[in-house]
C-alpha cells in the first residue's frame, strides 16, 4: 500500500521532472548553436524519461497523472528564454541542478535506475556550460562561458525591489506624522531622486574599478604568456585533466591553445582568472543607467498616490500599491530562487508593509513629539 507521504513525493518528483524537460526544450529551441540546442534536447529526453517513470508509480497506486502541465514559474521562464535566448536561463537552471542532484540519493524506488548519476550529471554539465567548457572538442561553446543575462535580470528585480521598499517606507512614515500630501509627494520625489542617484554612482564606481582590476590581471596573464609560455601550459593541462580529459590530450589540447596568443590570452582569462575578455567587468555607464532607472521605477509607485490624493487616502492607496508591486517582485525572485511564487510574494509583501508600518508609526510619534 503506497502511502500519502510516498504519493506526493511522486507526484512531485513528477512536476519537477516536467518542469526541466519543458525548460530544456525551450532552451534548445532558443539556443542559437546546433550543438548545444542537441546537448539541452538531450536533458530534455532524459527528465521526460524520469517523469515517465514517476508517472507509471503513480499510476500503478491508482493515482494517474491528469496534467502534465509546466509549472506557471517554468512557463514564465520559457517565455524568458524565447524572448532572451537561452543564454538568460542558465544560471538560474544550473542552481535548480545543482541543489538537485541529490535529490534522489534517499529515494529507494530510484536504486536501481540511473536516475541518481543523471542528476549529478546535468549538474556537472550544467555547470560546465555555465563557467566554461574546456578543450577544443567543445570549441563550438565558445563565447558562451559566462551568461550574464540571468544575473542582469536578478539585478534588475533586486534594484526596482530596493526602491519601492525603501521609498515606501519614507513616505508613509513623513506621511504618518501628519503633513500636507504635497509635502510627502516632494518627500517621495526627493528620496527618489537621491536613492537613484546614489545607487548610480554606486554601480559606476563599483563597474569601474572592478574593469580596471580585470585589465590589470589581462596585462599581467599576457606577461606571463610570453614569458612563462610551458608554466601555462601546465597550468591548462591540470584544469582540463580536473574536467575528466586523460592526461596526454589534456596536453595536447593545451599545447594546441598556446599556440596562439590572442586563444592563450583568452582561454586562460577564462578558464584560470574566470573572468569575460570580451566584457572586462561590464560598462559602468550602462550600469550606472541601469540601476538608476530600474530604482526610480520602483521609488516612483509609493509617490504617484499622492499626485491627486490627501495625506490619509494617499497612505491607503500607496501601501496598497506597494503591496501589489511587493507581491510581483517577491514573486519575480522564484526566477532564481526555485520556491513557490505564491509564498514568495506574500512573505516579500508581508516584510515590506511590516516595514513600512514601522515607519508610520515613528512618523506618528515624531509627529506628536513635534507638535
Amino acid at each position: 500500500m503506497t502511502s500519502d507521504a510516498d504519493l506526493r513525493r511522486y507526484r512531485r518528483n513528477h512536476q519537477d521532472e516536467i518542469d526541466g524537460a519543458a525548460l530544456y526544450r525551450a532552451m534548445a529551441e532558443a539556443e542559437e548553436s546546433p550543438e548545444l540546442a542537441q546537448v539541452y534536447r538531450n536533458l530534455a529526453d532524459v527528465e521526460e524519461r524520469h517523469a515517465r517513470f514517476w508517472a507509471e508509480r503513480l499510476a500503478r497506486a491508482g493515482r494517474p497523472v491528469r496534467d502534465d502541465r509546466p509549472t506557471p514559474r517554468t512557463r514564465l521562464l520559457i517565455w524568458l528564454a524565447g524572448r532572451f535566448g537561452a543564454g538568460i536561463l542558465v544560471p538560474t537552471v544550473t542552481r535548480s541542478e545543482v541543489a538537485g542532484r541529490a535529490m534522489y540519493d534517499d529515494q529507494p524506488e530510484a536504486a536501481k535506475t540511473s536516475m541518481r548519476r543523471d542528476e549529478r550529471s546535468h549538474a556537472f554539465l550544467l555547470g560546465q556550460i555555465r563557467g566554461g567548457v574546456p578543450g577544443p572538442a567543445l570549441a563550438r561553446f565558445e563565447g558562451r562561458h559566462r551568461t550574464p543575462g540571468g544575473n542582469a535580470l536578478r539585478a534588475a528585480v533586486l534594484g526596482a525591489n530596493d526602491g519601492l521598499l525603501s521609498n515606501l517606507s519614507l513616505v508613509v512614515g513623513v506621511a504618518g506624522s501628519g503633513v500636507a500630501a504635497s509635502t510627502v509627494m516632494i518627500t517621495g520625489l526627493a528620496g527618489l531622486l537621491a536613492g537613484a542617484f546614489s545607487m548610480a554612482l554606486g554601480e559606476w564606481v563599483s563597474v569601474q574599478s572592478s574593469r580596471e582590476l580585470v585589465e590589470r590581471q589581462l596585462e599581467l596573464e599576457a606577461d606571463e604568456i610570453a614569458s612563462l609560455p610551458e608554466e601555462e601550459i601546465e597550468e591548462l593541462r591540470l584544469i582540463y585533466q580536473a574536467r575528466g580529459l586523460p592526461e596526454e590530450e589534456a596536453y595536447s589540447v593545451a599545447k594546441q591553445v598556446m599556440d596562439d596568443p590572442d586563444i592563450a590570452l583568452d582561454t586562460l582569462a577564462r578558464e584560470e582568472l574566470g573572468i569575460d575578455p570580451d566584457e572586462r567587468g561590464g560598462n559602468p555607464w550602462t550600469a550606472a543607467l541601469t540601476s538608476f532607472g530600474l530604482f526610480a521605477i520602483g521609488a516612483v509607485i509609493p509617490v504617484l498616490p499622492f499626485f491627486w490624493l490627501g495625506t490619509w487616502p494617499g497612505v491607503l492607496v500607496s501601501a496598497a500599491a506597494g503591496a501589489v508591486g511587493l507581491f510581483a517582485l517577491g514573486a519575480a525572485t522564484t526566477l532564481f530562487t526555485g520556491r513557490g511564487m505564491l509564498r514568495s510574494g506574500l512573505r516579500q509583501t508581508a516584510l515590506g508593509l511590516i516595514a513600512a508600518a514601522a515607519t508610520y508609526g515613528l512618523g506618528t510619534l515624531l509627529g506628536v513629539a513635534v507638535g
